[in-house]
């Protein structure tokens, strides 16, 4: 996810994340930051130190200075990112709700509903409006819910197959 700031004294300051590996580049100017440990970097004689991440909010301390590279997410968004999550795994691991609707519950439910949360939240820091933000996460919610049921479907239509 890249992020770019305007800044008033060093102008604009662009802060990139993978989603994959974690990776982080810092570039002021156009001019790429060099990493020196896993949280300080170093660009024209100046050291800086970048603390959190996309997800969490990151922030750039320069001179004592503290830039505030992209937002917290607000408590609201991570109780929304959270739910495919917590609903996997309550719908897979119980038998009654299974037998009304298959989902698969744990470590692949988990999988699936962590990677539905992460999506979730970094879908909504895009957005500006807060309805706007409940429909997204409601709408990985449903998407989530519906890609864990496929596995549970192919095995109830395999059992059937197999032993009747």
């Amino acid at each position: 996810m890249k992020e770019v700031i305007q800044h008033s004294v060093y102008g604009q300051i662009v802060f990139y994340e993978s989603f994959w590996t974690g990776k982080k580049k810092i570039s002021i100017n156009g001019e790429e930051a060099k990493r020196i440990s896993k949280k300080e970097y170093a660009i024209n004689d100046k050291t800086m130190t970048l603390n959190g991440s996309v997800l969490t909010g990151a922030t750039l301390s320069v001179g004592g200075e503290v830039i505030q590279l992209s937002q917290k997410p607000m408590w609201y968004e991570v109780a929304l990112s959270v739910i495919p999550f917590l609903l996997l795994m309550v719908w897979g691991n119980t038998r009654t709700l299974t037998t009304i609707f298959p989902a698969v519950g744990g470590a692949i439910g988990g999988a699936l509903g962590a990677i539905g949360s992460i999506t979730a939240l970094l879908l909504m820091k895009k957005s500006n409006r807060i309805l706007k933000k409940v429909l997204i996460g409601l709408a990985c919610t449903v998407v989530t819910f519906l890609v864990a049921a496929i596995p549970s479907i192919v095995i109830v239509i395999l059992y059937y197959l197999i032993l009747v």
